[in-house]
């Protein structure tokens, strides 16, 4: 399971959400008979019904802040685990019980909600939306309309490096694939493992795939594939993309042993700041592991981290990058109670004292201006880091939401399925593509 920041101090362990839901919005219209345990949006004439995650300890805050404000118009928020609020979800649109407010990973997950005509577009003069970091909106813009706010923190994919390892090898941080594959052969002279990986759990090497796929072609190539057209997973630069990661696995970048690695036991994170491997790609969220399992590795400024490297000949932005912008409060079109609604996400939601929070959990709130508060951070490491990865979506082009988030998740498995074959080198480039477009159609 990938984690993503959402609440607590930089010590605390991060929860990165799945796939979204499991069945489109058609579907689930079908199930409308099941029943749901969920509120109706008619149940009441003042108040409003809200869904989140039970690890959104911040999100909470603002609706509790909302409430002490609004005392006869009152958020009612229900808490869910990942897998019960995706079900109960879908079975509440199904039977019309949906709540006002939801809380949805965006990309094609929220646009089957779209679609279907059960969520209402946001406006500038109604949700402040021109305060959000632009590229993350794309996530939850379709057709140009804006359908959803972000609601924590930022978690972009980037590459972490043990510099002690990397100065003992003669090693710069590699600007380009090619120093990347240059690194490997130093790397491996020493015995480092060049970039550690926890392939048992699949969706790490699938980071890989995104970015040299995003740096290969451009960012519109994966846009086409989520909007619907599977024929694209055969462009020649997915094949390209996949060429590179076997190229790197043929190399020994990964060693000989990350097909048993699994990300959750924390073996990956370890091999880095042990100094066993050099270097990992990884979301951001992999820092406040590192702080919390190996402190003094990051008090004596031995973590280094820098964007992920760019492609010779590939079209694609050195600055654009993939990962999980944030995710999304959406109103239901049902709702009663817009104006209300609005309300809270203009003025509670990534608001002032929400950004102070965040930034104090370690984690970068998707909102524009933040440098006055950055440079207020007193600890000098969180400071640098903070900034980094501000700066780094600040200045992206595009900000790539996962595969297989952004992705319908009846096409999840057979992509990490392929993903995994194509580390392994058990399938050709271009077999990836042409296995993937059948799953898509």
């Amino acid at each position: 399971m990938r984690r993503i920041p959402v609440s607590g101090n930089l010590t605390s362990p991060r929860i990165r959400l799945v796939v979204a839901s499991a069945v489109t919005l058609t579907a689930a219209m079908g199930l409308a008979a099941c029943g749901t345990s969920g509120p109706s949006t008619a149940s009441s004439a003042k108040g409003l019904t809200m869904w989140a995650l039970n690890d959104q300890t911040i999100l909470k805050e603002s609706v509790d802040a909302y409430n002490k404000d609004h005392p006869d118009e009152k958020i009612t928020l229900r808490l869910f685990a990942n897998d019960d609020y995706k079900q109960k979800l879908r079975v509440a649109f199904g039977a019309n019980q949906a709540p006002d407010i939801f809380f949805s990973w965006g990309g094609g997950a929220l646009n089957d909600y779209v679609k279907a005509g059960k969520v209402d577009a946001l406006t500038q003069t109604g949700a402040d939306t021109d305060r959000f970091t632009p590229s993350v909106m794309q996530s939850a813009t379709f057709d140009g309309k804006v359908y959803g706010v972000p609601a924590n923190g930022l978690a972009p994919v980037v590459l972490y490096y043990n510099k002690k390892v990397l100065a003992d090898a003669g090693v710069e941080p590699p600007k380009t694939y090619d120093d990347l594959l240059a690194a490997v052969k130093k790397l491996k002279a020493k015995d480092v493992v060049p970039l550690s990986l926890a392939a048992n759990s699949k969706w790490p090497t699938l980071m890989y795939l995104e970015y040299l796929l995003d740096r290969q072609g451009g960012s519109q190539v994966f846009t086409k594939i989520a909007s619907g057209d599977a024929s694209v997973w055969k462009d020649a630069s997915v094949t390209k993309a996949n060429q590179y990661l076997q190229d790197l696995s043929k190399a020994g970048a990964f060693g000989d042993n990350a097909s048993s690695v699994n990300y959750d036991q924390g073996a990956s994170t370890a091999l880095l700041y042990t100094g066993k491997a050099a270097m990992e790609v990884m979301g951001t969220w992999e820092y406040a592991n590192i702080a919390k399992a190996a402190p003094d590795f990051l008090k004596n400024g031995d973590l280094g981290y820098t964007a992920f490297p760019t492609l010779p000949g590939g079209t694609g932005s050195a600055n654009s990058i993939v990962g999980n912008p944030s995710n999304f409060l959406s109103v239901n079109s049902a709702t009663k109670n817009k104006s209300a609604a609005l309300t809270y996400l203009k003025d509670y939601v990534l608001n002032d004292s929400q950004a102070d929070a965040y930034l104090a959990a370690g984690s970068v709130p998707p909102v524009k201006g933040l440098e006055p508060k950055l440079a207020a951070v007193k600890s000098s490491s969180d400071k640098d880091w903070l900034t980094f990865v501000y700066d780094l979506v600040q200045n992206a082009p595009g900000f790539q939401l996962s595969w297989d988030q952004a992705l319908p998740s009846d096409q999840a498995d057979p992509l990490l399925t392929n993903t995994d074959k194509s580390f392994l080198r058990q399938i050709p480039p271009a077999e990836f593509g042409t296995n993937m477009s059948k799953a898509g159609s």
